[in-house]
């Protein structure tokens, strides 16, 4: 990873970070925006739904996730992080919320960041192993580097909740 790509996706680190440790029960949902109040909340910040169709829209989110749980398990810097998690809520949770805040209309189910990673004591360099494991996923899927760091911007403001150390 370049110096430059370090540096763009060190606060979309820790939002990654924070998804992907989320191992809350809940299933793959959409709702009409009068519902939204009803389920748990993500980050804010959701992008209008060209980055949901620029990311390729479910068809390419739901396996680009799989690979990145897939690299994630893989990575020595941060699978310790994942012994004991629910991969298949894991994979769930992180589905709707790259749906949610690209635009794409999905809610996100899971429990709240600050909940999820307290006690953990995650450090940024956890957070940026799992973005340059996030960025591995994206590049495999073809998306262009433009189209990663919006969907990163909008990511990168659960890093408060998520990196402790």
């Amino acid at each position: 990873m370049t110096a430059r790509n370090i540096t763009m996706f060190r606060g979309a680190l820790a939002a990654l970070l924070a998804l992907s440790m989320a191992a809350s029960a809940s299933a793959f949902a959409q709702i009409s925006p009068e519902a939204s109040g009803t389920a748990a909340t993500a980050p804010a910040r959701t992008a209008d739904p060209s980055l949901f169709n620029d990311l390729g829209g479910l068809p390419v989110i739901r396996p680009l996730v799989a690979d990145f749980v897939a690299i994630m398990l893989q990575d020595d810097r941060i699978r310790h992080t994942f012994a004991g998690t629910n991969l298949e809520r894991l994979d769930k949770t992180l589905v709707e919320q790259f749906c949610q805040i690209s635009g794409g209309g999905c809610a996100y189910t899971g429990d709240p960041m600050k909940e999820v990673h307290q006690g953990l004591k995650l450090t940024n360099a956890h957070f940026n192993a799992l973005v340059e494991d996030l960025q591995l996923a994206m590049d495999k899927h073809g998306i262009p580097s433009h189209t990663q760091n919006r969907l990163l911007a909008l990511l990168a403001p659960m890093q408060r909740d998520t990196v402790t150390r």
